[in-house]
C-alpha cells in the first residue's frame, strides 16, 4: 500500500466536520478590505453557509500586508462590527470576532516590537509567508512573538511548496512552540495535488495544530461541502485539534 493509499478508498458517509471543528480560525469575510468577500451581500452569503455546515464561530483574520493591504486594527474592528449588526438583524446565530493574517516581512518585527498587534483568543497571533520565496529568519519570528507573550501560528504550512516534500520545518517550529495550521480545502485538491500530499504528510505525522477554512468566496465553502465524504475528512475528525479550544 502507498504512502497516500489510506485517502483514496471508497467514499463514506459526509462527516459533521463544521459541527466536531465549532470554530473556523482563518477566513477572509471581512467585506471590502482584502481579497476576500467584496461586498456585505458576499459575507452574508458566506456567514450562512458557515452556520449550515454546523460552525457556531468564526474568527476573521483579514490580510496585513504593508502596501498591499494596510489594514489596522481600528479597521478591522470597525468592519466586525458592521458585519455583527447585519448577521444580528438577520438572526443569524454565529460568534463572530476578528484577528488579521499578518505578513511575514520586515515591518512584522516591528509590529511585535510594538505589540502592534490584533491576537484572537488572548494571544494567538496568525502569520503567513511568501508563497514565492523561502523566508529568512523564520526561527526569529517566533522567538520574537513568544519572547512578547503572544502564541504564534503559521498559516497554511502545505501551501509553501519550497518546503516540499519535506516536513521538518514544520516539526522544528512545532518543537519551538510555534503551532501549524492547515486549510480543509487543501484536501480536496484545491491547491493542486502537491499541496493535497503535503497536507497529508503533515496529518499522517500528527503535526497539524489546527484547520482553517482560508475562505475567501462562498465557492471554497461549496467545494469543502462536496468533499465530506471523502475518507481524509474522517481521519481529519480523529485529529485532537485545538479548535474547539477557541469557542
Amino acid at each position: 500500500m502507498g504512502l497516500f493509499d489510506m485517502f483514496n478508498r471508497q467514499k463514506k458517509e459526509a462527516v459533521d466536520l463544521g459541527g466536531t471543528l465549532l470554530v473556523d480560525i482563518h477566513s477572509h469575510l471581512l467585506p471590502g478590505i482584502d481579497d476576500g468577500a467584496p461586498t456585505m451581500d458576499h459575507t452574508i452569503g458566506m456567514l450562512r453557509k458557515f452556520e449550515e455546515l454546523g460552525y457556531q464561530k468564526l474568527i476573521f483574520t483579514p490580510h496585513i500586508l504593508s502596501g498591499v493591504y494596510d489594514n489596522t486594527s481600528e479597521i478591522i474592528l470597525q468592519k466586525l462590527d458592521e458585519v455583527r449588526y447585519v448577521s444580528r438583524e438577520l438572526g443569524l446565530n454565529l460568534v463572530l470576532e476578528a484577528s488579521a493574517e499578518y505578513y511575514f516581512d520586515e515591518t512584522l518585527f516591528e509590529r511585535v516590537r510594538q505589540k502592534d498587534l490584533l491576537p484572537f483568543h488572548g494571544n494567538h497571533i496568525l502569520f503567513e509567508f511568501s508563497f514565492r520565496n523561502q523566508p529568512s529568519q523564520i526561527e526569529d519570528i517566533v522567538f520574537s512573538l513568544k519572547s512578547a507573550g503572544y502564541q504564534p501560528v503559521l498559516a497554511h504550512f502545505e501551501r509553501y511548496m519550497y518546503f516540499h516534500p519535506s516536513i521538518e520545518v514544520a516539526l522544528s517550529l512545532r518543537e519551538r512552540g510555534c503551532y501549524i495550521q492547515v486549510n480543509l480545502n487543501s484536501f480536496t485538491g484545491h491547491y493542486g495535488p502537491d499541496v493535497k500530499n503535503q497536507a497529508i504528510r503533515l496529518l499522517k505525522a500528527g503535526l497539524i495544530d489546527i484547520l482553517g477554512s482560508d475562505c475567501h468566496r462562498i465557492q471554497h465553502l461549496e467545494l469543502l461541502e462536496s468533499s465530506l465524504k471523502e475518507s481524509v475528512f474522517h481521519q481529519l475528525l480523529e485529529l485532537k485539534v485545538k479548535n474547539p479550544l477557541f469557542l
